[in-house]
């Protein structure tokens, strides 16, 4: 039971307040502060603070005893490497429109590179590691994002609200086919629009989406989003793409899973965010970086319909799992109020962090039938710690509420084994 210091990265649409008030810094920050990651990622380990005031990279104390820390069976199926990444994301500004291969896509198309002898940190590589990307986001505030594909038929609803003239014949192609297929036809059509061609079109969408949103339309949360990302990238084949997709208004505690193939954009807001400790992104626009759409049209699902919001399962009165297909990891949230104080025991076979978002809480690790002192920790807002696999169960407990009465934990591990 060890903290640990976390690095921030700074990206340029991240927030000059939400990961600084979480730990306790100054506010607004010089730059924009946009993930604070929390585990073992080689580009920016977390740091593990020692007694004595040492530290030491998270990264270097698995690799030295990967059975003491990841336990046997997470060393057996994930090879020595912790799985799971956790972060706090905070969102000023959209960030790109992007998917993730599976572990199968993952796999060939790393070797594919490999062998063709792209550097794994060039511009153009798709797949730097072999490895699958699933990700959860669960929200801190109030969180906007836009993921999975629309159902079809709303789809064309939506454009026959637009009516922009020079979609008038995009809008036919999905009409006459309202399904996965329609979309892969709409969409491969729509991002391989030569630029010229995106000049014209988009001013009359952008038009078409300021009277919608005048009118209060259906679709003006939509149009917003449109008016927006166009007006960032004005040229960009990503800002067609995003009408194809769910408009989600995540509330606290609420969060959206995004299996392998699924399209999606974080627009605004902080969460925490969980994912398999991989890079592998195929963008598909509102970037600058490389685009590779052949690439991303072999991984993308086009299966559509509406993105299941996750209100997470409850295990007890002070605890919550957000349930997903994913092995590399389980994020579950632990709450307190002056009406549930209780203690939630968390003992696990493999690797865990948990992060304290408000309040404070209270660890107790330790077997007090065999007679040995439990090790006590309190774990302040903004502070997290590391739980290696072979440490004893932890007793977790609030310490001191915040000012609205509550104290929260968000506890990531392996997947259940």
């Amino acid at each position: 039971m060890e903290l640990l210091r976390n690095a921030v990265r700074p990206y340029a649409w991240g927030s000059r307040t939400a990961i600084a008030d979480l730990l306790g810094r100054p506010v607004p920050t010089p730059h924009p502060e946009a993930e604070l990651w929390m585990g073992a990622h080689p580009g920016d380990p977390s740091r593990v603070l020692r007694p004595g005031g040492d530290e030491v990279s998270l990264l270097s104390l698995l690799d030295s005893a990967p059975a003491h820390h990841l336990g046997d069976e997470c060393v057996r199926r994930w090879g020595g490497r912790l799985p799971f990444l956790m972060k706090v994301l905070a969102a000023d500004e959209p960030l790109s429109l992007q998917a993730h291969p599976s572990a199968e896509q993952a796999a060939e198309g790393f070797a594919r590179e490999e062998s063709s002898g792209i550097a794994r940190n060039a511009p153009h590589r798709n797949y730097p590691d072999p490895t699958a990307k699933p990700e959860l986001i669960c929200a801190l505030t109030e969180f906007h994002a836009l993921a999975g594909f629309r159902e079809a038929q709303r789809t064309v609803r939506l454009l026959d609200a637009l009516d922009v003239p020079s979609l008038r014949a995009h809008r036919e192609l999905l009409a006459a086919q309202p399904d996965a297929d329609g979309l892969r036809a709409l969409f491969t059509t729509w991002i391989t629009l030569p630029e010229h061609y995106l000049r014209d079109v988009l001013p009359e969408l952008l038009d078409a989406c300021v009277a919608h949103v005048k009118e209060r339309g259906e679709f003006a949360l939509e149009c917003r989003t449109v008016l927006e990302l166009g007006e960032a990238y004005p040229h960009d084949a990503g800002v067609l793409a995003s009408l194809l997709l769910n408009r989600l208004v995540l509330q606290p505690g609420e969060a959206i899973f995004l299996p392998a193939g699924n399209l999606h954009a974080y627009l605004h807001g902080t969460g925490i965010e969980i994912l398999a400790n991989s890079d592998n992104i195929l963008r598909c626009g509102l970037t600058p970086k490389h685009v590779d759409v052949p690439e991303l049209l072999k991984v993308l699902d086009f299966a559509c319909g509406d993105m299941r919001v996750l209100k997470g399962e409850s295990l007890d009165a002070n605890l919550t799992a957000y349930r997903t297909p994913a092995d590399e990891f389980e994020l579950s949230r632990l709450d307190w109020t002056p009406a549930e104080s209780g203690t939630v025991h968390l003992d696990s076979p493999g690797p865990q962090i948990l992060l304290c978002t408000k309040g404070s809480v209270r660890l107790t690790s330790g077997h007090r039938e065999n007679g040995s002192l439990p090790r006590e920790l309190v774990l302040q807002r903004g502070h997290s710690v590391w739980l290696a696999a072979s440490d004893p169960a932890v007793e977790v407990r609030p310490a001191e509420l915040d000012p609205d009465g509550q104290a929260q934990v968000f506890r990531a591990a392996a997947g259940s084994f």
